[in-house]
């Protein structure tokens, strides 16, 4: 079977204020550009059988800096979850939420107020991937190698179903701006091979803390977060 290239988009505009994107055409700010250019020189070089996005215009932005005169198939099975009337709305203020707790520990039990449910998310997306990766195969042998342009959630639920995880301990997986993260499906398993590479290490320094509630760093950032570094 081939092998995918799960690349996330670059930090947005709502990523550096702190807000749920969601799938509003939020677009890449300055940071989040850079960081996309400088995926093409990791990529450079690379024979990819199939390029494909979500319909979202953060990740459209990124493939074109990542992949110049690449032009992707779009597939809406990639697109962000749905976050419903959580949209647009603080992470800061979200926490507060009765629905954030669950979220966090019991994500498979979550539906957004006027949204989709964390596990239609993940099974639409896993349905699609493992869909795309059956046809390069297909079409291209099982040497291909092949890039999908997502989401930070929608990338964590598809490494939790490559590592045999249930969907409650999704939270647990890291998926910065901008990373890279590999899976290679076999007949009989799926192998994790690199996950949220960014190609640096600065973003593992732990930031100050800014007086918050030891707990809250316990939480995950819905949506993904902006990532550790810039």
């Amino acid at each position: 079977m081939a092998t995918v290239l799960l690349l996330r988009h670059g930090r947005t505009t709502a990523n550096a204020t702190g807000e749920l994107a969601g799938r509003r055409p939020v677009e890449l700010d300055e940071t989040g550009r850079a960081q996309a250019a400088r995926v093409a020189g990791r990529l450079l070089g690379l024979p990819l059988a199939a390029v494909v996005s979500s319909p979202l215009i953060r990740c459209r932005q990124t493939v074109e800096l990542a992949l110049p005169g690449v032009t992707p198939v779009v597939d809406e099975g990639l697109t962000e979850c749905g976050y419903g009337d959580w949209e647009g709305r603080p992470l800061k203020e979200l926490a507060k939420e009765p629905l954030w707790p669950v979220v966090q520990q019991h994500p498979s039990a979550v539906t957004f107020p006027a949204g989709e449910s964390m596990a239609g998310m993940s099974a639409r997306a896993i349905a699609s991937i493992r869909a795309w990766d059956d046809r390069v195969t297909s079409e291209h042998g099982p040497e291909a190698v092949w890039l999908a342009c997502s989401h930070g959630d929608v990338i964590k639920a598809i490494v939790a179903d490559a590592m045999g995880l249930h969907l409650d301990q999704f939270q647990r997986i890291v998926a910065d701006p901008a990373s890279i993260t590999v899976i290679r499906y076999t007949p009989t398993r799926p192998f994790l091979v690199r996950v949220n590479d960014t190609g640096e290490l600065a973003s593992l320094v732990p930031k100050k803390s800014d007086g918050e509630r030891s707990a809250e760093q316990s939480d995950a950032a819905v949506g993904g977060g902006a990532g550790g570094g810039v």
